[in-house]
């Protein structure tokens, strides 16, 4: 049995984890495959959406105390990843970049929207249990 440590980071969530390698192969492996002429239009984008998701979940991360701090930051990474499968989708298919890194990062992007999407259902849950008073129930 896997044993998970306690979150004490935003560093110890897996899915923080799994955004920041994924945009370290987006700005190793695809990035520079694009031609010249994207370098403003979708390498720029793909480069953003791509940085701003793990930078999204750590900002979140830092304000899960706030009401509705977290959840807005863990909505707006998993937006982030979506339009990062959409330009990834785009480089494979406008410009042929390497098709198993595309496929591998697609995969990945998707797994990264599903766990974005159950992190804010759980911390959803989370905080509404919390703020329960014991003796309404």
């Amino acid at each position: 049995m896997d044993i998970k440590k306690p979150i004490q980071s935003f560093r110890d969530l897996d899915v923080y984890q799994r955004a920041y390698n994924a945009m370290l192969v987006v700005a190793q492996r695809v990035l520079d495959n694009l031609p010249a002429r994207e370098k403003f239009d979708l390498a720029s984008q793909i480069s953003r959406s791509s940085k701003a998701i793990p930078r999204l979940i750590a900002e979140g991360y830092a304000k899960k105390h706030q009401k509705f701090g977290f959840q807005k930051y863990l909505d707006d990474a998993m937006a982030e990843s979506n339009e990062t499968v959409v330009s990834l989708e785009q480089c494979r298919d406008l410009y042929h970049v390497d098709e198993e890194v595309i496929a591998k990062l697609v995969s990945d992007y998707t797994i990264i929207s599903k766990q974005l999407y159950k992190l804010a259902e759980a911390w959803d849950y989370f905080k509404n249990t919390r703020r329960k008073n014991p003796k309404d129930q």
